[in-house]
C-alpha cells in the first residue's frame, strides 16, 4: 500500500523525536529492553526510544489501520529477547478485548546523536 502522508501533528512529533539525530544503517532486530518507550507516530510507523541519544525508527511493512491513534493497546508477538523485522503487533481494543489489525514490523532505522565535537 502507499504510505499515507504524515499530518502536521505527526510530523512535528517525528521531528521532535529525530532532530538533532543522524540516520544510521538499517538493522533487521533490537533488544526488546530498547523498545520499552514506544511512540506511535502515525498507522506505518513507529519510534523505540532507547534513550535521549538513539530512536529506532520502524516503518512497517503496510499500513496498520488505527495504530496513530493511540486508543487501542498493542501487543508485540516477538520471540526471544529481541524483536525483528518480520514481528507481527496487534491491536486490541482497550474496552472490549476484540482484537484489530495484525500488522508487521519492517526494518528499524537507528537515529543517534552525534558526540559533541
Amino acid at each position: 500500500s502507499t504510505p499515507v502522508p504524515l499530518t502536521e501533528k505527526q510530523a512535528k512529533q517525528l521531528d521532535k523525536e529525530i532532530s538533532g539525530k543522524v540516520a544510521g544503517k538499517s538493522v533487521d532486530c533490537i533488544t526488546q529492553h530498547a523498545s520499552n518507550n514506544l511512540i506511535r507516530i502515525s498507522d506505518d510507523t513507529l519510534l523505540y526510544r532507547s534513550s535521549g541519544r538513539l530512536v529506532y525508527m520502524n516503518k512497517l511493512r503496510w499500513s496498520c489501520p488505527g495504530l496513530a491513534r493511540d486508543n487501542d493497546i498493542l501487543v508485540v508477538e516477538s520471540f526471544g529477547s529481541q524483536l525483528c523485522s518480520g514481528d507481527h503487533v496487534r491491536l486490541v481494543d482497550r474496552v472490549s478485548g476484540i482484537q484489530g489489525p495484525s500488522c508487521v514490523l519492517g526494518e528499524f532505522v537507528p537515529y543517534r546523536k552525534e558526540p559533541a565535537a
